[in-house]
């Protein structure tokens, strides 16, 4: 089945009808007489999302030396929070032996620089944050997800988040 693209409805107190720029996508996508679940997506607020990208910049900016070299970007330090915080895929791959993982793992590492490669034994475990775009991470997980991520990096600069989010504010 082909994913169904995200439509704009308004109730009239009968039924949802499309906006009128989604009326061509409806007929496309859905067949007269089927039935069709409807759920509501809370959109998030663009202001949230720029506060949350300001503050771990500013944590970012306020890296100790030691940490710089592992995350070059601001965006290398939130996918590692992200990662840390649970928000990611992981996938695991069992070698022959340590030796193997070892050069697995070597070999898995620039495929991308923002993954956490981690060898134990024969295994190898590799971490990716997931997308917090707007279409991949609705508003609750993406509240959950950013407020993880900032006590994560703000324990790194030894703030508070209170203290991060206000530094930011006052850099925005």
């Amino acid at each position: 089945m082909t994913e169904i693209a995200p439509v704009v409805f308004t109730w009239d107190g009968d039924a949802m009808v499309p906006l009128d720029r989604f009326r061509g996508l409806c007929d496309r996508q859905f067949v007269v007489g089927e039935t069709y679940q409807l759920v509501v997506n809370e959109s998030r607020s663009a202001v949230s999302h720029k506060h949350y990208f300001a503050s771990v910049n500013e944590a970012w900016e306020n890296l100790g030396e030691d940490l710089t070299v592992q995350f070059p970007t601001s965006e290398h330090l939130r996918k590692h929070a992200l990662i840390k915080a649970g928000y990611c895929d992981k996938r695991s791959v069992v070698c022959a032996s340590k030796a193997e993982a070892l050069r697995v793992a070597a070999f898995i590492r620039p495929m991308d620089e923002y993954a956490i490669v981690a060898v134990s034994e024969a295994t190898i475990t590799v971490y990716t944050a997931k997308s917090q775009s707007m279409r991949a991470m609705g508003k609750q997980v993406f509240q959950e997800s950013k407020q993880a991520v900032l006590d994560i990096v703000s324990g790194m600069i030894g703030v508070s988040p209170a203290a991060l989010s206000a530094n930011a504010r006052r850099a925005a």
